[in-house]
């Protein structure tokens, strides 16, 4: 959409709700969006960039634990936590055609936040804690919570950049209740589905409405064919299977209706061409359902 920005909006025909490319790169590529979130004084990890093998072993051997992910990457699909060993070293290649960045590891709690904003103001707005994920990367429920702190950082870094489009960022929160912000998804994320039940949610989308649209109170949300193919797996104690259980019981599945029942059962069959993709192109099959659709800056 962003490509084809001007065409579309030639002649009034329509309006495009999302930034140019060159803006967007700025923001979906892991280590420039961290030096534009530093400029503007806003909290981010140390991160540095990788563009060879000598400067990723240099990053190694610091004395801080670090984080390693490609410039372009989403749903942590190809991050490696620490410790690292020498397969890390082995198999992490980092080149000037494909970058990869070190970031110093942040210990707390991971929040995701959701937003559509017009030239720098919030028109809707979600937070929500990754507890249940689809391995170490998309969380697979959702659960509304209110975050002030993270919504000031998100208020200010979209003032800063006069930002108009969907926004979301990862944030990790720390002890002290503060909040360091990894990596910004200038895109729709999980979060709209928090969202969509708010009667005004449509509307934030063509401007700026009388009061930010919010989902403090809306019911938790869930992919339910997640929460059972990855959060089963996961069930390591009786307590976390009546964690997972009560989630799984308080949450709405984001596929099933009963109007319109078959997209939720045919899922699985659904899942047949990502996995025959990621098979033939030795990938995940969480990384092979975007391969044909994301974007990594070319």
């Amino acid at each position: 959409m962003a490509r084809g920005r001007a065409a579309l909006e030639r002649g009034g025909a329509c309006t495009v709700l999302a930034e140019p490319l060159e803006k967007l790169r700025g923001l979906h590529d892991k280590w420039l969006f961290v030096q534009r979130a530093r400029a503007h004084g806003l909290r981010v990890p140390e991160t540095c960039r990788l563009t060879s093998a000598g400067e990723l072993r240099a990053a190694l051997a610091g004395a801080s634990a670090v984080v390693l992910k490609p410039a372009y990457s989403r749903f942590a699909a190809r991050t490696r936590l620490p410790p690292h060993g020498r397969e890390t070293v082995a198999e992490v290649r980092p080149s000037e055609r494909e970058p990869w960045v070190a970031q110093a590891y942040v210990h707390g709690r991971q929040i995701c936040t959701y937003s559509i904003a017009h030239r720098g103001r919030l028109a809707a707005h979600v937070a929500y804690p990754v507890e249940f994920s689809a391995g170490q990367g998309a969380a697979v429920a959702f659960r509304p919570i209110a975050h002030p702190a993270a919504q000031a950082w998100v208020e200010s870094f979209v003032a800063h950049e006069s930002f108009t489009g969907q926004i979301a960022f990862d944030f990790i929160e720390t002890k002290a209740g503060e909040v360091v912000a990894l990596e910004c998804n200038p895109r729709s994320t999980s979060g709209v589905h928090l969202l969509a039940s708010h009667p005004d949610f449509a509307r934030a989308f063509f401007g700026m409405l009388p009061e930010l649209v919010t989902a403090e109170t809306a019911r938790p949300a869930m992919l339910a064919a997640g929460m059972l193919l990855y959060g089963l797996p996961a069930v390591r104690t009786r307590a976390g299977l009546r964690q997972r259980g009560a989630a799984f019981a308080g949450s709405r599945d984001v596929v099933f209706s009963a109007r319109d029942p078959l997209p939720a059962l045919l899922q699985i069959a659904s899942l047949a061409p990502f996995l025959w993709w990621s098979a033939r192109h030795h990938m995940s099959a969480m990384a092979a359902s975007t391969y044909d659709i994301e974007w990594n800056g070319e």
